[in-house]
């Protein structure tokens, strides 16, 4: 089984309100992890149907994305990504029953994670709050 760590936070959707908050990774192998932006691309992937589309939608080249989508059935061992064969504006790509469930699996970590981490994430925001206002004097 993986281990999980504590990467960089996720600063796209998240407010000076909503901060601290909880980030991570999960380490699959020595080299390889799945983090929320692999996940995000499967995502993307599922939403706009082509791994071009979803790595344009996050300012990302094709070569890029089809690296990582590459380096998710790599470190997984089994296909996250189907290619469909193209009709008149090319091909498309759907996930796989393992990439839905790898994305289910991964959110549903992140919500526990989260869920264990709240108090603390309170406290340490109220703790951090009383600090800044003393800088700011």
């Amino acid at each position: 089984m993986g281990k999980l760590n504590i990467g960089k936070p996720d600063m796209r959707k998240r407010t000076a309100k909503s901060l601290p908050s909880l980030s991570f990774r999960i380490d699959l192998d020595p080299e390889g992890r799945i983090g929320p932006g692999k996940i995000r691309l499967l995502e993307n992937i599922e939403t706009c149907g082509s791994i071009s589309a979803a790595g344009r939608a996050m300012d990302m080249s094709y070569k890029r994305a089809w690296n990582l989508v590459d380096e998710i059935n790599r470190i997984c061992g089994r296909a996250v990504v189907e290619r469909q064969a193209g009709g008149k504006n090319g091909g498309g790509a759907v996930l796989t029953p393992f990439g839905v469930s790898l994305i289910a699996r991964y959110r549903k970590i992140e919500r526990v994670a989260a869920g264990a981490a709240r108090k603390e994430l309170a406290a340490l925001k109220a703790d951090i709050g009383g600090v800044r206002k003393i800088f700011r004097g």
